[in-house]
């Protein structure tokens, strides 16, 4: 984790890890140019800065953000915060790169860390939040469940996982319409992309497999997000099973967003 002002990128990847696919944040890596100025454009900027409120992370306290891509929760977390130890998580080099500009630019503390969500590269009982931004749904099922345990493990007792993505705690999806549903006023569109087609994730080398396939691009309001097979695993309480499945004994939905491109939810939970 950071200890002073300097932004640095590890690449702590196994040779098999090195294979692996992902789906980049626009869906399509030569669109990661577009990437900031989408989520500008989409007002994503305050859905960050609400979860980053929720997580409400202490002076000293350390973070993992998980599918940080160029760093915008991350740096929402070091503005609540900037006594945090942010580390950001991501399999895309390239957007880490664009991260760590961003971080240097308004020189504050970041570790930036190339990795995959089914193996969190930190020592057991390390974390004290681990938080992540529309983020979850682009990771495979069974990568996912592995998320849960390893979120789990990492986090010190009476730590905490901030999530928001596409989703809902019930079978309504119901919320304010671009605000939060407790009147947080959360604009939503979307960290990663969302008007785009969820196609193939990148080749990084030879022997790797494919693990998302091609599936519709977002439509608008729910019947898009049911329609995505991997937004419709967030819905009817999607997320808040997966970390009530890893251990969690608190899993519970903390804010909701009803956005055009379909209903987000925050959830929380609480290592015992």
């Amino acid at each position: 984790m950071n200890d002073s002002t300097t932004v640095r990128i590890i690449d702590p990847r196994t040779p098999e890890e090195r294979g692996r696919e992902f789906l980049p944040g626009m869906g399509r890596p030569w669109l990661l140019p577009l990437y900031d100025t989408f989520t500008r454009l989409s007002r994503v900027r305050p859905l960050h800065d609400r979860a980053a409120a929720l997580a409400d992370v202490a002076p000293g306290e350390s973070v993992l953000d998980l599918g940080c891509g160029t760093g915008n929760l991350s740096l929402a977390v070091l503005r609540a915060q900037p006594a945090a130890r942010v580390t950001g998580l991501d399999p895309d080099a390239a957007a880490l790169r664009i991260a760590a500009r961003k971080a240097a630019r308004r020189r504050v503390p970041l570790t930036l860390v190339q990795g995959f969500a089914d193996r969190l590269p930190v020592e057991d009982g390390s974390l004290d939040h681990v938080v992540s931004a529309l983020a979850l749904h682009h990771v495979p099922d069974e990568a996912r469940v592995r998320f849960g345990a390893e979120a789990l493990r990492a986090l010190r007792p009476g730590g905490r996982v901030t999530i928001v993505d596409f989703g809902s705690a019930d079978g309504s999806g119901h919320g304010t319409a671009d605000g939060g549903g407790h009147g947080h006023g959360a604009g939503a569109g979307g960290e990663h992309g969302h008007e785009h087609r969820h196609g193939r994730g990148r080749r990084r080398g030879p022997g790797s497999t494919g693990a998302y396939g091609r599936v519709r691009g977002h439509d608008r309001g729910r019947s898009g997000v049911a329609a995505n097979p991997h937004t419709a695993r967030n819905l009817e309480g999607g997320l808040l099973r997966l970390l009530a499945d890893a251990g969690f004994t608190d899993a519970r939905e903390v804010d909701r967003v009803q956005h055009r491109y379909g209903p987000l939810t925050f959830v929380q939970a609480t290592r015992g």
